[in-house]
């Protein structure tokens, strides 16, 4: 039976190992076969209920063997007690194997299926790929696999297929909608979304108060404090520059950042104007030396160190900045934030998918006063002030020889209300997800489009299950 079997996924790859290494029977005993058995198959006969097909886990199979060793049915061709004997313990085990890790962590890895989608650089020996999953999760290691073999073994496999069901309301609120689901498309979007409710999340919104959820297909941000909710637009990467799935929290405010350039879009639009001053000065673009922190010439700045990496290329903050007049910083490995946007015009677009990774939103002043609890009067103040203000580096030119005098005399800042940056106390945590069947801001289950094609990922995989 080891021989023959050729499937491939990482239960089946674990049931050969075991019996490849002359591990002892599991189910089946000088007895015969314990209840043991009809326990897991009670569990195997419920797959269908979340879209599964009963024959990907031997259900009948196993049936019909349990029947002829317990009629004693044996025959000298293809059914003697010997064959029912090994395809009885060998099915059991694939099977069982199969349903808990499935059950406990989900049918598919996340970190394989999206963190080899999208080719960020080839040559002739390597590939880099865009990691686009980086949310901390439960994934099966060596001691699970132990673990559950050793409850077979200890009679134990009642109370612990009972303990790895997937919980939660999402997930109950899916599986009761997949019955319902009339249509190959529609339970299709179901079936995807199931199984991102399997996976073993170390942090979820349900554990929190207060919290930022993005779900990158609903292209909105809601943002929660207890019975308060905050909805508004968001814009996110392109469908070639997606936005990663990230868990985090929310630490900190800058108001009129400054936006340091980030290299795919210096070699495509920068380094054509190297050394155009006009080109630089009218979008208040500078140099930087990446290793001495030095402020270049840009007329001394050629395409070819631009393109080195050495250089950083950094517009002044304020008013036109590419991020607006405030962004909100989190954790994370990708350099993504949250940011105003001085391209106001993309929340009026059905399709948002027009950023390099971050997220723009429509109502950022909204957002910072619902990271501060509004309770901060003063910061909530400055805030609005700065982010009003007509910051721009003449104005800001305290000499008065200086030459650099606007044809329009603005109004004088009152330096002593602004205000560059502001700690969110405590930490808010933000969730940026991608599920296609979701809770609006009113708990009702809502359809979104599969904007960057993660549900026909999924679908793909879980094809070795499905009927």
């Amino acid at each position: 039976m080891m021989k023959a079997d050729v499937d491939s996924m990482q239960p089946d790859y674990r049931t050969r190992s075991y019996y490849g290494q002359h591990g002892s029977f599991l189910w089946i005993d000088r007895l015969g076969v314990d209840a043991r058995a009809d326990t897991l198959l009670a569990y195997l006969r419920t797959v269908d209920q979340v879209g599964f097909s009963p024959k990907k886990f031997y259900v009948k199979d196993i049936e019909n063997d349990l029947k002829r060793l317990r009629t004693l049915d044996f025959d000298t061709a293809s059914n003697t007690i010997s064959q029912v004997m090994a395809r009885l313990e060998y099915h059991l085990t694939k099977a069982y194997l199969r349903y808990v890790n499935g059950q406990q962590f989900g049918y598919t890895n996340p970190f394989v299926l999206f963190n080899k989608l999208d080719v960020r650089k080839r040559d002739s020996i390597n590939v880099g790929y865009r990691e686009l999953f980086d949310l901390s999760m439960q994934r099966p290691t060596k001691y699970f696999w132990t673990n559950a073999l050793q409850k077979i073994r200890h009679d134990s496999v009642g109370i612990y297929l009972q303990a790895i069901q997937p919980h939660g309301k999402l997930y109950d609120d899916l599986k009761q909608r997949l019955p319902k689901a009339v249509g190959t498309a529609a339970r299709r979007k179901v079936i995807c979304n199931l199984e991102r409710a399997r996976w073993r999340l170390d942090d979820e919104p349900d554990k929190h108060e207060k919290y930022v959820v993005i779900n990158l297909p609903s292209m909105h941000l809601m943002a929660r404090d207890h019975d308060s909710t905050l909805i508004m637009r968001v814009g996110m990467g392109a469908l070639s520059t997606k936005t990663p799935l990230i868990t985090s929290k929310i630490i900190r405010m800058d108001i009129n950042p400054q936006w340091v350039m980030p290299r795919s879009i210096i070699e495509k639009s920068v380094v054509p104007q190297a050394g155009n001053k006009d080109y630089f000065d009218a979008r208040r673009y500078f140099i930087r030396e990446r290793k001495t922190g030095k402020r270049m010439d840009v007329t001394q700045v050629s395409a070819d160190m631009l393109k080195s990496g050495q250089y950083f290329v950094i517009q002044e903050g304020g008013k036109g900045n590419a991020m607006g007049r405030i962004v909100f910083r989190f954790k994370n490995k990708f350099a993504i934030y949250l940011h105003d946007t001085s391209s106001r015009e993309v929340f009026e677009k059905g399709n948002r998918g027009v950023s390099h990774g971050c997220i723009r939103l429509e109502k950022p002043f909204d957002f910072a006063v619902f990271l501060l609890g509004g309770k901060d009067e003063e910061a909530i103040e400055r805030i609005r002030y700065s982010m009003e203000a007509d910051i721009h580096p003449t104005y800001m030119d305290d000499n008065p020889s200086s030459d650099k005098k606007p044809a329009v005399e603005p109004v004088r800042l009152d330096r002593a209300k602004l205000i560059k940056s502001v700690q969110v106390k405590p930490t808010v945590p933000l969730f940026i997800t991608y599920y296609t069947l979701y809770p609006n801001e009113n708990n009702v289950m809502t359809e979104y489009p599969d904007v960057y094609g993660f549900d026909s990922v999924i679908y793909h995989q879980l094809l070795n299950y499905l009927p």
